[in-house]
């Protein structure tokens, strides 16, 4: 090994000792452990995706989870065929799809409230340790539902359940409440292209 790449080699190995020395230390400080509330929100796709591979970790953990889609009418998609077919898992489909397609802002709250008392059910209750609330973001920002009402419900669940909240448009005071938030960016669609949803991609 010539002078130079030994060089180089040094500098290498200090800076990843230096880099390891720093995350060490961080991880020895995060000491707390508690449940926590995560937002993943954005104009991008995979937000749900997102919240089911996570939900996915928490199975292999024998973990018990409940979900409730809030917007979505499908209950053909890949997903609630694999995950909610899994042992421990409560799996509901409340929305009637998007609001375009029923244009009837009475029934969409009411959708919107029925779908509330099951997560609100959960929320309260310890023996679910995740929740995942899918699109729930919009069902405030259309103020189908009260922001205050979701909000301390989230804040006063049971100390070690962990919720995730998907949706675009994540309000102040929700980012404000949440521990970890994820903004996933549009930057290309296929959609957009022309191509229509894909079996194990987007359904």
């Amino acid at each position: 090994m010539n002078t130079e790449s030994a060089d180089r080699n040094a500098r290498h190995a200090a800076r990843m000792a230096r880099k390891k020395a720093l995350i060490d230390a961080a991880i020895g400080a995060a000491t707390d452990e508690r449940g926590l509330l995560l937002v993943i929100t954005g104009n991008g796709k995979g937000k749900s995706t997102s919240a089911f591979g996570t939900m996915a970790r928490a199975l292999g953990h024998g973990m018990r989870v409940g979900v409730v889609q809030f917007i979505k009418s499908r209950t053909d998609t890949g997903e609630e065929a694999f995950l909610g077919s899994q042992p421990g898992v409560e799996w509901h489909v409340t929305g009637d799809g998007f609001t375009w397609d029923t244009q009837n802002r009475e029934q969409d709250i009411a959708t919107a409230e029925r779908g509330w008392a099951i997560a609100a059910r959960m929320l309260a209750d310890p023996a679910y340790q995740l929740v995942v609330l899918d699109e729930l973001t919009y069902l405030l920002s259309y103020g189908y539902l009260d922001s205050d009402v979701v909000l301390d419900a989230l804040a006063n669940r049971p100390p070690m359940q962990h919720v995730i909240v998907t949706g675009r448009a994540a309000s102040d005071a929700l980012i404000e409440l949440a521990d970890t938030v994820s903004v996933i960016a549009d930057e290309k669609h296929a959609f957009r292209a022309g191509v229509k949803a894909q079996p194990g991609i987007d359904l």
